[in-house]
């Protein structure tokens, strides 16, 4: 059986954003087991799993990335939507625009210390669309 849901992000402004909680909210009850595919309908973006306990480690995220793809790097050529947007696209590139992840007892069958990020790379992004598949 396979479900899917629309799931639709505000706007949450330049960085990596825990929305785990947002996710599970919007799904309805999972299989006993199976997969959930999240998948970023966007190219400025990225989606990762990572740590979600120390809010430090998404602003070394961010430093991090930003010292691999830097703005206003005078080889860029796509440079008409702003200094953010060629950076953002490489970046998603990097991360990618889904996580698949398994399903046990009903639930996401994360680490403890595992999070659901959506990882903005532009200034302003504007709301992001997320689809969301569950196999069971």
């Amino acid at each position: 059986m396979v479900q899917q849901y629309n799931i639709t992000l505000p706007e949450l402004g330049r960085g990596f954003h825990l929305i785990t909680s947002f996710i599970t909210s919007e799904l309805g009850e999972l299989p006993e087991t199976g997969l959930v595919n999240i998948f970023l309908q966007h190219t400025s973006a990225a989606l990762t799993l990572n740590e979600n306990a120390d809010p430090s480690v998404r602003d070394d995220f961010e430093t991090i990335l930003n010292k691999l793809v830097k703005e206003n790097d005078p080889d860029y050529t796509h440079t008409l939507e702003g200094s953010d947007d060629m950076p953002a696209h490489a970046k998603s590139s990097l991360l990618g625009a889904s996580v698949t992840i398994p399903v046990s007892k009903k639930r996401l069958a994360m680490g403890m210390w595992q999070g659901i990020y959506l990882c903005e790379f532009r200034n302003y992004g504007g709301p992001r669309r997320l689809l969301v598949t569950v196999y069971s």
